[in-house]
């Protein structure tokens, strides 16, 4: 017989250990009956620091809004590019930071929100830039890198991983296609040649993806690969 706490080795007689003091425990011995620490179905809370951090993070992401703001203003007392540094921060406060405050955040939400600012992000940089090039280039390239993003999110997170490699595959190849259009757009844009820089990553990203898709139909093939890669 040992002590469960030590390891160290006990006589049969023992009723604690002479080392660490602590109680012999025999499992073949029937314990008596005690009254729950607890009543049924409630179980006690320990209180959650979750607001306490989030207040936090708070205060780190004002560090930088301020001492930007001071940074712009101070010279002239004219405000010229804090805008640009108050999104890119708030951005990364809602992509990072924000999700925090959930107990279980919902990325089939979380995600398309986070588009929605980072389209009305592009707007004003545009806009405050002088630029016509947001209706024309960055919104359809915004939506289109946005509805590809939540489609593999929301298949992923509502069918729990079943058809991973067919969602997987085919997100590859439309990411392939929106290469694609971004030089479309650009050459309808901005008036350049087209030289066909996204042929490259559409052939290679529409390959890789077929072949996704056929491991996801081919059982053997899958296998096989599986033992292979040891996954």
């Amino acid at each position: 017989m040992y002590c469960i706490k030590c390891g160290v080795r006990l006589a049969d007689t023992e009723k604690k250990c002479p080392l660490c003091g602590t109680t012999v425990y025999h499992p073949e011995m029937a314990r008596e009956a005690a009254e729950p620490l607890y009543p049924e179905k409630r179980m006690p809370t320990t209180a959650s620091g979750r607001k306490v951090f989030c207040g936090a993070i708070i205060i780190l992401f004002m560090f930088p809004l301020v001492l930007t703001f001071l940074s712009d203003i101070w010279p002239d007392g004219q405000i010229d590019w804090f805008g640009f540094v108050a999104g890119g921060i708030v951005l990364a406060y809602l992509t990072f930071a924000f999700p925090v405050w959930f107990e279980k955040p919902n990325p089939v939400i979380l995600v398309p929100c986070n588009f929605a600012a980072y389209i009305a992000y592009i707007l004003y940089v545009c806009l405050a830039t002088g630029g016509s090039w947001f209706f024309s280039v960055a919104l359809p390239v915004s939506l289109g890198a946005a509805a590809i993003t939540c489609t593999l999110v929301s298949l992923l997170y509502c069918l729990k991983g079943k058809g991973r490699l067919y969602i997987i595959g085919g997100t590859i190849i439309a990411i392939g296609a929106l290469m694609l259009m971004i030089e479309w757009l650009i050459v309808k844009e901005f008036s350049v040649p087209f030289v066909g820089w996204s042929l490259y990553p559409l052939i290679t990203l529409a390959l890789f993806g077929g072949l996704l898709i056929y491991l996801a139909m081919n059982r053997v093939a899958r296998e096989k690969i599986e033992r292979k890669l040891f996954f």
